[in-house]
């Protein structure tokens, strides 16, 4: 019914005024709209198709006009884009071709590439790449390996300010120092590795420095003494080497103890150098008075004596409580920190160096071959350092005693004096160390300095020695719980020593 209905009104489109383009039958909307007309009556075709079509054309040009208005960017783009379609399309067409001819040479360079850098083969680019990428993921373990140095510094900073009783942070230190010795023995040939061993050693040194400045202490007990030592065997281990003798275990750690403890004691006794310099004042005083020749003949006869030396006693006294206070601590401490092989060696040694002192000491068997042959080599491993040290301690006191004694004139404080060396040889004896017999050379030796009779000092040094044992007796007794005075009794007859047992060699 749609072809015939078009057929009629083609005429009607023909004669139009219109620019517009035929509609075509085949159209889906022409099509729909002829049969639409074919359903309306006759009348409906001259009164409200008319009205309708006007609407329809009236709705469709005010959304043409929205449309247009919306979107008229878009449609002037497009427009444009339009228009340069006729240039773009060659191009593009050329690029294309450009691009086919070009892929042949750009699978030509990605072969090359494969081959060049292909696992299978060293290649220094891929080494520097593999080297980069292994950096990057272990940039956490290098940061701390590379603040290990920081770290063990300070740590021994804060163990030094904090002193040596805080083990905790020696112990770190250590801890640190043996992870980076291992370091260095599973990667040798690393420089990183090297160079932060050898600030570790650096840092290892000042550490070695302030556990030997710390056994200078005054103060020092003997568990910090041991820590310290066992430290220092484990920073310095060719200090604990000693040379496999029984007397010499301690190997240089032991000569090293005594010295910082001798350092100590001399700059303890540095402390009285004010008493020391009036003590020195009387000691000029009574040489000039000596000499002068007024002086000489009252003090023969007897009718005045010099009244001076009150300076020098107390001098004396406090240089033998701190002496005595130090040398016992000294040398038990010692014994306590190495106690291997040192009592056999000390007590043979002492008793064998006692003779060039010229003191009486007991005759020590005879050596047998082995050991002649040992002493007799100049090669033989050192004896134990124990072994010399009291009698350098003993030299000191001695030589203090023998400078400053004759200053004390009056009786009862050169007794007093003389007891509390004897306190002190008493002290030390128990160690191994007694020199309670250096006292019969003191008053020898201030006889040959100008004085009165050797026999007189050597009856009071032997009633100063008969006293002291009286003494000691009773102690002894009442420690026990037995009779005061018959140990005394005994004591005093039986040890007392004569002044010819004194002077003999």
């Amino acid at each position: 019914m749609a072809d015939p209905l078009y057929e009629l009104l083609v005429p009607y489109f023909e004669t139009s005024v219109s620019s517009r383009p035929l509609p075509r039958v085949q159209d889906h909307i022409t099509t729909k709209y002829l049969n639409r007309l074919s359903t309306l009556p006759l009348s409906s075709l001259t009164t409200s198709e008319p009205q309708s079509l006007a609407q329809s054309s009236h709705s469709t040009l005010i959304s043409l006009q929205s449309l247009s208005a919306r979107s008229n960017s878009a449609i002037v783009a497009s427009s444009d884009h339009l228009s340069s379609l006729r240039t773009s399309l060659p191009h593009l067409a050329a690029e294309a071709e450009s691009l086919r001819n070009e892929i042949p040479k750009l699978d030509e360079q990605a072969v090359r590439f494969t081959e060049k850098y292909t696992r299978s083969q060293e290649n220094e680019v891929l080494d520097r790449r593999k080297r980069a990428l292994l950096m990057a993921r272990n940039v956490d373990r290098l940061s701390d390996v590379l603040n290990l140095p920081t770290l063990l510094s300070s740590t021994i900073s804060s163990a030094t300010a904090q002193a040596a009783s805080n083990t905790t942070t020696y112990a770190s230190a250590l801890d640190l120092h043996s992870h980076i010795k291992r370091l260095h023995l599973l990667y040798p040939d690393s420089a990183l590795v090297r160079s932060i061993f050898r600030q570790t050693e650096l840092a290892m040194r000042e550490m070695t420095a302030n556990l030997i400045s710390s056994l200078r202490a005054q103060n020092i007990k003997l568990a910090a003494a041991m820590r310290t030592i066992g430290w220092l065997r484990r920073v310095a281990p060719e200090l604990a080497n000693g040379s496999g003798t029984a007397a010499n275990k301690e190997g240089i750690l032991g000569a090293l103890f005594l010295v910082c403890r001798l350092a100590t004691l001399t700059s303890m006794l540095s402390a009285l150098e004010p008493l020391r310099d009036l003590a020195d004042q009387e000691t000029v005083i009574r040489l000039t008075e000596s000499t002068s020749i007024s002086v000489a003949k009252k003090m023969k006869s007897g009718n005045e004596a010099w009244s001076g030396g009150q300076q020098t006693e107390r001098y004396l006294k406090r240089y033998v409580e701190i002496f005595r206070e130090q040398s016992f601590a000294i040398v038990s401490m010692f014994r306590s920190i190495f106690p291997a092989g040192a009592e056999a060696s000390a007590a043979e040694d002492l008793g064998m160096r006692f003779r060039p002192v010229g003191l009486k000491s007991v005759a020590s068997p005879p050596l047998k071959g082995a050991d002649k042959q040992h002493q007799d080599d100049p090669l033989a491993p050192l004896p134990s350092a124990l072994t010399t040290f009291p009698l350098h301690l003993i030299g000191l006191l001695e030589e203090t005693l023998r400078i400053y004694l004759p200053n004390v004139r009056d009786r009862s404080s050169r007794e007093s004096l003389l007891t509390q060396v004897l306190y002190c040889a008493g002290s030390l004896g128990r160690l191994g160390g007694d020199f309670s017999l250096v006292l019969a050379d003191l008053g020898r030796g201030e006889d040959e300095g100008g004085g009165d009779g050797g026999e007189g000092n050597d009856l009071e040094w032997v009633e100063v020695m008969k006293k002291h044992r009286v003494l000691a007796g009773k102690l002894e007794s009442l420690a026990n719980g037995g009779s005061g005075k018959e140990r005394g009794k005994g004591v005093a007859g039986g040890r007392a020593v004569s002044p010819n047992e004194v002077r003999s060699p």
